[in-house]
């Protein structure tokens, strides 16, 4: 070979040297990135247990040990918050501490099986604060919203129905046109009866005679006056103000069939928990009988609750309460099965659920295609001091932050200003630190409620 075939092959040689350089330099950039900051681990998990607004919230706060890093979820379950604290700090944090912040799903799933009992509401309250915590932190990882982490916006904000009540139809109905001025299209009305304890209203001073000296329910008689105020709203209000009503699982089955095809002609956005979880094979004679549409779900915390409902397309709407099913990553799992059936988001929203759950309601209402409704209960000036950030209503839309992670933070000095039974106006609840007291009939048996 001669001296310029060798100088070529020299040249060439060292060419392809520099080109395998260049190809290990790009292949470590790539897996640097790929591979990106080390996994934050589990430092610390605590509870911020707080009421501004009366009602025992329940924050579950996650630490990293990566400097600043950290995330909120909501757990509450404010008829025995403590039991739920107790389990996160005594069961849940033990469990956590040291496993990595990325394995959402495999943390859910750890959680979810290591107490071997499961599907309980103190549990899957537990479950959902570190669910949501760790979304969060996820969230404030990328620098990004938690609706972008999966998939971003299906709608640009949830359209909402609030609450109209009164101890009798004119009252009721003046609420209802208060909050149609407001920008709600979509009424939930509840009416009293005339000296019992009705369910969301006002009641009567006057007290119905009964074999006890306690509060009194009768079935019977909120079916006649919970029919008269359908009646009257829908001649009232108009057509064009969709209307909800809440049954709360209060009437025996029959009576909810009855109702469930009595007010069918009155075209209800739909009739709310019209049965109690234990009842729940009778929606099949709801269905079979009527065209009302149901919704379902605010008591469930176990897939053999909600799993026939949807999968026999008995209801139309599930409206499970996030926490009490385990959090958002269940929510998600819940909501793609409902699309499947054809059965709508409906996801539970009063007062007892934290901003960081609402905020958590908002996500899974702008990223599921089958969002149907979003209840909405208002943040009181005390809520907003303890939580910055909490979601915006505008005209009857409720809007997920754009910020960070669920995009709120705690003031936890300010969240120590309004311990549980602070706030005042709950009377018995307060002595049965947040839990209900009881409901019975006339003559002294005891209703589900």
């Amino acid at each position: 070979m001669n001296r310029r075939n060798l100088l070529r092959l020299a040249a060439t040689g060292a060419a392809l040297g520099a080109v395998t350089a260049r190809e290990q330099q790009a292949r470590a950039q790539v897996a640097r990135a790929t591979r990106g900051t080390p996994s934050p681990k589990i430092k610390d998990v605590s509870v911020i247990a707080t009421a501004p607004a009366g009602l025992r919230l329940t924050v579950v706060k996650i630490t990293t040990d990566q400097d600043g890093l950290y995330g909120y979820g909501c757990g509450t379950f404010t008829q025995r918050a403590d039991l739920v604290n107790a389990a996160v700090e005594r069961y849940l944090k033990p469990f956590l501490i040291g496993k990595p912040t990325d394995r959402i799903d495999d943390i859910w799933q750890a959680c979810y099986n290591s107490s071997y009992w499961r599907n309980g509401p103190v549990l899957n309250n537990g479950i959902s604060g570190v669910d949501q915590a760790l979304w969060d932190i996820k969230g404030r990882q990328a620098g990004m919203p938690v609706y972008q982490l999966v998939g971003g916006k299906c709608r640009e904000a949830a359209d909402c129905y609030s609450h109209a009540a009164g101890a009798d139809i004119p009252q009721c109905l003046d609420s209802a046109r208060k909050l149609m001025a407001q920008g709600f299209r979509n009424i939930r009305v509840q009416v009293g009866a005339p000296g019992m304890a009705s369910y969301g209203a006002g009641r009567a001073d006057t007290k119905v005679k009964a074999l006890h000296s306690g509060p009194v329910y009768e079935p019977a008689v909120q079916f006649r006056y919970s029919l008269k105020l359908l009646e009257e709203a829908r001649k009232q209000l108009g057509e064009e103000v969709e209307l909800l009503h809440d049954m709360h699982e209060r009437f025996t089955p029959n009576q909810a069939v009855q109702f469930a095809k009595a007010v069918e002609p009155l075209r209800l956005f739909f009739l709310e928990d019209p049965l109690s979880p234990e009842d729940i094979a009778y929606f099949r004679q709801i269905r079979q009988q009527c065209a009302t549409p149901t919704a379902m779900g605010e008591l469930f915390n176990s897939p053999h609750e909600w799993t026939p409902l949807i999968t026999e397309r008995l209801i139309d709407y599930i409206r499970i309460h996030v926490t009490q099913a385990g959090g958002f990553t269940p929510c998600r799992k819940i909501a793609a099965m409902g699309e499947i059936f054809g059965v709508k988001t409906a996801w539970h929203g009063p007062g007892d659920v934290s901003p960081v759950g609402h905020m958590a309601n908002a996500t899974l209402d702008v990223v599921c295609y089958n969002f149907g409704i979003q209840e909405y209960s208002p943040f009181n000036d005390r809520v907003q001091e303890v939580f910055h950030g909490c979601p915006v209503l505008k005209d009857g839309y409720v809007y997920p932050s754009d910020s960070p992670g669920w995009g709120i933070e705690v003031d936890e000095k300010a969240a120590a200003k309004f311990p549980y039974g602070s706030g005042g106006g709950f009377g018995e609840r307060n002595n049965l630190n947040g839990g209900w007291g009881e409901v019975r009939r006339r003559d002294g048996t005891i209703i589900k409620q």
